[in-house]
């Protein structure tokens, strides 16, 4: 998946300058894709440019005036052949989760500390997608919404944000009780006692 895809996608909702797009993807978007801010912007040049998108300037009073895009009719089509195509399997490239790999011959306690540090990132994380999740959906119950609401797509891709870090920050927490319960017995960890 080419980063065009993702900010097409982010921009389906609505008309968005360029920093609009930043705050997207820091909060809505991140748990699928991130993206620098330089990197949207580039993006967005490279997209107009393309024809995928349609910029235009907003004039402001007290502030400088605002470029903001939108998907044009190429751009859906796009989307549409995108979404079309065989999904690749997701790729993780995590470099906590290679730590722990290697934790047999290594001090636990940088390690374990650093789940820890993981765990309240993805708590976080997950308290802000729970938090969209409520304004997306506004004062229906979940169930109505998923079969009601025209807009279901950002709900759906926020869940599986939800289900993430929930799942990263139980296997953190979990992770780091083991260690921690291993280093406290040198012997049932496997390390030489002298």
């Amino acid at each position: 998946m080419a980063l065009k895809h993702a900010v097409l996608a982010a921009l389906l909702n609505g008309e968005y300058s360029g920093y609009q797009l930043t705050k997207i993807f820091d909060v809505g978007v991140a748990d699928f894709w991130y993206a620098a801010p330089q990197q949207l912007y580039a993006e967005l040049t490279k997209l107009e440019a393309e024809g995928l998108v349609t910029g235009r300037e907003v004039v402001q009073r007290g502030r400088p005036n605002k470029r903001v895009f939108k998907v044009t009719d190429d751009g859906l089509d796009e989307l549409t052949a995108f979404a079309a195509a065989p999904a690749k399997p997701l790729l993780l490239r995590d470099e906590l989760t290679v730590k722990v790999h290697a934790v047999d011959l290594l001090d636990p306690a940088p390690v374990i500390e650093q789940l820890h540090e993981r765990a309240r990132e993805a708590a976080a994380k997950l308290e802000l997608f729970e938090q969209m999740l409520v304004r997306l959906r506004g004062d229906q119950d979940e169930e109505t919404f998923l079969r009601q609401s025209p807009h279901v797509g950002p709900y759906l891709s926020c869940l599986a944000g939800c289900r993430l870090e929930r799942g990263m920050r139980d296997w953190c927490l979990h992770t780091a009780r083991t260690l921690t319960e291993r280093s406290a017995n040198p012997r049932r960890a496997g390390r030489k006692t002298t």
